[in-house]
């Protein structure tokens, strides 16, 4: 090895870039980060950009760059500061950037991970809006470039983990029957269903298992997760809807499961921890320590399975029937499931709501083929503007 490996972390201010410098910061030898890349967090930025020693940040928000700018001169830094999503992408292409944890949330994320595949730069992915939004596309940007896409998700990090050696995502895997994703359930498993309508965001952001950002929260409650995972799988490793499963599992510890024609059934277990997909997909084909403790399948006891109640969660049977749609239906689903999210966040409607919003605006706006990526961000504004418009004509019914 010729020296650290530079890493360009986008959305180091969110649960999944903090965990990428946390397995990053015990193995300096290995890995350094080249760039961190958020939003408007300027003082969380800072402190990383003290600690880590980029060579650049980028904020997209002109007012955080600035702050961030001075507050760096200050401390005597020389890091370079810049601002707007245009440098975001621009900066995961450089010379110094052997690899992009692509973490931004969002339909956000998208361009920078189209960048950085382009560019040839190993792409670890926790930006599943990419895929859900584009695909086919970003998959024909790594085999044009001839680089590796790892997925960051737990579930399908744990899929990648159980496919045949040498398998690298976008390449069809043989002796594969299907493969099965796991869900907590979130917290609203058992919950009285006519309860739902008057959760709060507080509660839907109280996962039993995992410490995520507000919007990916939302989206496991809703389910809505799970089923942009579906879409994502497909996409991913090559499968029909059809052949992509769902189970909940309230333990979170069987991360996915990949069934092969003979019968068997591999699984990945371990600790509800991103720490670990993430220090798999840095260290690929190797493994390192990722600061997580092992698991102990004797104090574990049981696991336990069950199917999802998809009339509890019917974002999860909405998703699905847009990855069968295919083209720019997952797009408008994505859209409208962003803005419904941060409606409900913002008190102005109710949990169910999210879903009844979501089906709106699949019914009428119908999908059509992706030929480029204009096609993708068209479908995605026009299905925020519907979205927009629907919450603003039924808040009575919803909030």
């Amino acid at each position: 090895m010729s020296g650290p490996r530079g890493v360009a972390v986008l959305g180091s201010t969110g649960s999944i870039g903090r965990s990428t410098l946390a397995v990053i910061g015990l193995h300096p030898d290995r890995f350094r980060v080249s760039m961190l890349g958020a939003h408007s967090s300027w003082q969380i930025v800072v402190e990383q950009a003290q600690r880590f020693e980029p060579d650049l940040v980028v904020l997209v928000d002109p007012e955080a760059a600035a702050h961030a700018r001075r507050a760096l001169a200050s401390l005597g830094s020389k890091v370079q500061v810049e601002s707007g999503s245009a440098a975001m992408a621009e900066a995961v292409t450089g010379a110094n950037t052997e690899m992009v944890m692509a973490a931004i949330v969002g339909a956000a994320g998208l361009l920078p991970t189209l960048a950085a595949a382009r560019a040839g730069k190993r792409v670890l992915l926790a930006n599943k809006e990419s895929v859900v939004m584009a695909g086919r596309l970003l998959m024909e940007e790594v085999e044009r470039a001839g680089t590796e896409l790892i997925p960051i998700d737990s579930e399908h990090n744990a899929i990648f983990q159980c496919m045949p050696a040498g398998y690298l995502p976008g390449g069809a895997a043989r002796g594969v029957n299907r493969v099965i994703l796991t869900a907590s359930g979130g917290p609203f498993r058992t919950t009285e269903f006519a309860r739902l309508a008057h959760v709060t965001p507080d509660e839907a952001c109280n996962h039993p298992k995992w410490k995520m950002g507000r919007k990916i929260s939302v989206d496991s409650a809703t389910l809505m997760n799970k089923g942009l995972e579906v879409i994502e799988a497909t996409l991913l490793f090559g499968l029909p809807e059809s052949k992509v499963d769902v189970v909940v599992h309230p333990q979170s510890l069987v991360h996915s499961l990949v069934e092969y024609a003979d019968g068997s059934l591999l699984a990945q277990l371990g600790q509800p921890d991103m720490r670990t997909p993430i220090a798999q997909a840095l260290a690929w084909p190797e493994r390192i320590a990722s600061g997580v403790h092992s698991l102990s399948m004797s104090e574990v006891g049981r696991l336990d399975f069950e199917p999802p109640d998809h009339e509890r969660f019917p974002s999860l049977g909405l998703a699905r029937a847009a990855a069968r749609a295919g083209g720019t239906a997952p797009a408008l689903l994505n859209a409208a499931n962003e803005v419904a999210v941060q409606a409900f966040l913002d008190q102005r409607l109710n949990f169910t709501g999210i879903a009844t919003v979501i089906d709106k605006v699949l019914q009428r706006l119908d999908p059509s083929p992706v030929k480029a990526l204009g096609d993708v961000l068209d479908a995605d504004a026009a299905a925020r503007r519907l979205a927009v418009t629907l919450i603003e004509q039924s808040a009575g019914a919803f909030a």
